[in-house]
């Protein structure tokens, strides 16, 4: 593995009260997504992070599901920015749905809330992840309530947000839920091929696995990341990073017991970093970049481990070239920064 040092840059204070924050990079345009209170709100880059544009309040579809993983989360494709988000009139675990806002302009104003999840009330529990690929491709997939039992769901759009595929299942655990309150992950790869991760609950083990379809979401495979087990009748509230590089190998990050991990391609690797809440990208070398919670820091890691920063929670990181990007929340708000 390639070993190189990184830079903290600082970008961008979000809003007062901003929380969740979620990152997309493309090309030179990146974009950051956060909720305050029941409402949402993006600011656009053009210019691979140097300056962005004023937030723009997205909008909002009743009482937004934001914390612990809960929150909007942005893809960026050929023709639209793209934000997802689990809401609804009474919310709270009750009655959300998943609906998506699109931006046509970069980001300068957006459509109407349009409802992805197709049964009402399924994605109640608020949790959910988005992805881009090729072509206009979009992914969604979130935790399923719409029958008795938590599932794994998933919709696709392949013209850049306009429209949405009916929703169809990526896994349905054979004991009869997979974990309740861990947040699945989403990526494309650039074949097209659909990969999910999330934390099954499978013979007493909450372990994470990977459900991977390469015709449009038709048929999964699915198996374990990783190896051991953590046998646990309790829900960790943490699930992980994914990302697929242009060769199609799978790198991974997610958190057992009080350590994280990660699987990249073929090799499992096990450091023995103590932490929570991974979140992972890929730069575009594939060089893989990580970063996670240490008690009340935030750290990243690309061959050595660097504070971001000393106060602060659930890291998001996007990339474009050679640039990674870092989102997170501190008392106050939310920051945004450039790693290198």
């Amino acid at each position: 593995m390639t070993f190189f040092a990184l830079a903290i840059v600082p970008l961008l204070t979000l809003d007062p009260g901003a929380r969740q924050p979620q990152l997309a990079a493309s090309g030179r345009q990146v974009a950051v997504t956060y909720g305050i209170g029941n409402e949402i709100f993006a600011a656009v880059s053009q210019d691979g992070g140097k300056n962005f544009a004023p937030a723009v309040k997205v909008g909002g579809a009743g009482k937004l599901s934001l914390g612990r993983h809960r929150g909007p989360r942005v893809a960026i494709t050929r023709d639209a920015i793209v934000i997802a988000a689990i809401a609804g009139k009474q919310g709270g675990g009750r009655d959300s749905e998943l609906y998506a806002w699109r931006s046509t302009d970069g980001g300068k104003s957006w459509s109407e809330a349009r409802r992805m999840s197709d049964v009402p009330g399924a994605a109640r529990e608020g949790l959910h992840a988005l992805a881009a690929g090729p072509n206009g491709m979009l992914a969604a997939t979130w935790l399923d309530m719409r029958e008795k039992g938590m599932r794994v769901f998933a919709t696709v759009s392949r013209d850049a947000g306009a429209s949405w595929s009916p929703n169809f299942v990526v896994y349905s655990s054979p004991d009869g839920n997979v974990c309740e309150c861990c947040h699945p992950s989403a990526a494309v790869g650039a074949d097209g091929s659909l990969h999910v991760m999330f934390r099954n609950w499978l013979g007493g083990s909450r372990d994470m696995w990977l459900a991977r379809s390469k015709d449009g979401g038709k048929t999964f495979t699915s198996r374990v990341v990783g190896t051991g087990t953590w046998k646990l009748n309790a829900c960790p509230m943490d699930g992980g990073g994914l990302a697929v590089r242009a060769n199609g190998e799978i790198v991974t990050a997610w958190r057992r017991e009080k350590q994280v991990y990660a699987t990249d391609g073929d090799k499992f690797i096990d450091s023995g970093w103590t932490g929570k809440d991974p979140a992972l990208a890929l730069d575009g070398k594939g060089r893989r970049v990580m970063a996670w919670v240490d008690g009340m820091k935030v750290v990243a890691f690309d061959g050595a481990l660097t504070g971001v920063a000393e106060h602060g929670g659930f890291p998001a990181l996007a990339a474009a070239g050679d640039s990674v990007f870092i989102a997170w929340e501190q008392p106050g708000g939310a920051r945004v920064a450039r790693l290198r």
